[in-house]
């Protein structure tokens, strides 16, 4: 099994990427550290990942905008001292309109003019969302709010495997055609593992007139039982065949990494294949193992860091 993969993914993906000269963009996502005060490897790894020149790089936004005030800090700062695209994440789950409106206008006014609109997750100890009194109902809501507020550029999550409180596939492209409709430019998918699983989808969401991009979500897999809760709470199908390949592997090993490196180069050589020349990471505010695939993609360091 391991060598059957190496042999169709690792090999097989650095010769394919480097025979193709299409240029391939890539964005990058990270969670505010706890403590910004001893934050110096959260900011090594943004400094890593930001040489690979990335369309953006965007900062998460906690449950109930938990954490609020670090991700509007870590943002400020890398407006301030990087020539990076900052994008803001922000969700209106937990929060009266007036509440969620007035944290946009924050960023807005801080420089951030692009945004991950998000309805949000339900707060811990709590299995459904149920909408603020007085906030917005959902993502659909809230960007029509939004652009109210200012004119943000505006991105927002698609689930391939379908939201799990969506009732089909159908019913989640039909919201995400609302969320177009509302006004947003482009989405980012929820992580998955198969790619015929985004494939599918994007063949179903432009049927149904869909025409923005839709960007596939990259989870590098640095630890594998956080992936399986991570899946769990998301809806996203993990295959046997990988469940039975990181069995029994210790997380952030070298073999770890190696398994990882070539799980993800052969997803994304599938998805590139197939014409797709965008691509997100969500990185666990870890750099080395996105670094490696990027630099699989085609997407080098120009001062010919390593």
């Amino acid at each position: 099994m391991i060598a059957s993969l190496f042999r169709s993914g690792i090999d097989k993906s650095v010769m394919s990427f480097a025979d193709k000269n299409e240029e391939v963009s890539v964005s990058f996502e990270f969670f505010p550290p706890a403590d910004l005060n001893n934050a110096n490897r959260f900011w090594d790894s943004i400094d890593n990942l930001a040489s690979l020149k990335p369309d953006f790089i965007s900062i998460t936004y906690g449950v109930g905008g938990s954490t609020r005030e670090r991700s509007l800090k870590i943002l400020e700062r890398i407006l301030a001292e990087t020539a990076l695209t900052a994008v803001a994440h922000l969700t209106c789950v937990g929060a009266s309109k007036a509440e969620a409106d007035d944290m946009a206008r924050q960023f807005h006014a801080a420089g951030i003019n692009h945004l991950v609109a998000l309805r949000g997750d339900p707060p811990g100890g709590q299995d459904k969302f149920v909408a603020h009194p007085e906030g917005y109902a959902n993502a659909t809501e809230f960007i029509q709010g939004l652009s109210k507020v200012a004119d943000f550029d505006i991105t927002v999550a698609a689930y391939p495997e379908r939201h799990p409180e969506s009732p089909s596939l159908e019913h989640e492209i039909e919201v995400l055609k609302q969320k177009v409709d509302a006004g947003a430019k482009r989405c980012i998918t929820q992580f998955f593992f198969d790619a015929d699983v985004y494939l599918r989808f994007v063949g179903k969401a432009r049927a149904a007139g869909i025409e923005i991009p839709i960007i596939p979500g990259i989870l590098p897999i640095l630890n594998f039982s956080r992936v399986q809760d991570l899946a769990a709470r998301c809806g996203t199908h993990i295959p046997a065949w990988l469940i039975n390949l990181f069995d029994g592997i210790e997380p952030s090993s070298s073999t770890n990494n190696m398994l990882a490196s070539a799980v993800v180069i052969e997803q994304c050589d599938k998805l590139y294949t197939a014409g797709v020349r965008n691509f997100h990471f969500y990185t666990l505010n870890k750099s080395d193992l996105t670094r490696a695939v990027c630099h699989s993609l085609g997407v080098r360091d120009v001062s010919g860091k390593k």
